[in-house]
């Protein structure tokens, strides 16, 4: 029985078709396998989009029908249309969830949201990265140990450039010695965000039965939830009010 939770898988995939090795790593594209791990959970209904499609494969009846959006980029962020951008926004605000992964801190969806550079330090060369529970008590930690070891991945280190996570439940540490702030929740409007780290593009972390269950765990974590009613805009008195007369032509959005 297919799942609850409609998540979008977001890609670029411009690496995997212009890199052998890259290809190699995911024949599927990234999209395909962070849509596999998914897809293996009964709590999800799981599609793909990427950027070279109509309208990044992110339509108006597409976002309507997503629960939570996972987004990574990295070498075409510029590519994206800004018009897109806006309406990926409005959705996370109405509540529909948003995880960015790795790169896709550079996104224009992320910085907008954020406010901020969201920039960051980083190396390519082959560390080891230690993904550390610094939360363990939080939805998206479920399952795991006490940490998360990846044998080879990219450096991203501190100072990482975004406003103070509302929750942090994951800290990195790296062979080199930098650590980083690897897993941070934020909300806007209606809707949750998490950011997660790990997935450079020449390894296979999203292979990594640990990742994938984190991803899975923040897409539960950021589907919209029932909430009370967001109500702006001129607004009728919900008492009386002596000597008030509503406008003739009532305008509840402002």
């Amino acid at each position: 029985m297919a799942g609850t939770i409609r998540v979008t898988v977001w890609n670029e995939y411009r690496h995997e078709r212009e890199n052998e090795k890259i290809a190699a790593v995911y024949p599927r594209g990234i999209h395909g396998a962070i849509a596999a791990g998914l897809g293996e959970d009964a709590r999800f209904t799981v599609r793909t989009a990427t950027l070279d499609e109509p309208e990044h494969g992110l339509t108006e009846d597409v976002l309507a029908e997503t629960d939570v959006l996972t987004w990574w980029g990295h070498k075409a962020h510029g590519d994206v249309d800004d018009a897109i951008v806006e309406r990926v926004q409005r959705r996370v605000h109405e509540g529909m969830g948003l995880l960015v992964l790795h790169s896709a801190h550079f996104s224009k969806i992320f910085k907008r949201l954020m406010g901020t550079t969201c920039d960051l330090k980083w190396r390519e060369a082959n560390e080891r990265e230690r993904i550390w529970v610094v939360a363990p008590g939080h939805p998206i930690a479920a399952g795991l140990g006490e940490y998360i070891e990846l044998e080879h991945e990219e450096m991203y280190g501190e100072h990482f450039d975004i406003p103070e996570p509302e929750m942090l439940v994951f800290v990195s540490w790296f062979a080199g010695g930098e650590v980083f702030r690897s897993g941070a929740c934020y909300t806007r409007g209606a809707g949750r965000i998490f950011y997660f780290r790990p997935g450079h593009e020449t390894y296979p972390t999203y292979e990594n039965l640990d990742v994938r269950r984190v991803i899975a765990n923040a897409a539960e974590w950021a589907a919209p939830r029932q909430a009370v009613p967001r109500i702006f805009g001129n607004a009728l008195p919900v008492e009386p009010i002596k000597g008030y007369v509503p406008p003739a032509k009532y305008h509840p959005a402002g």
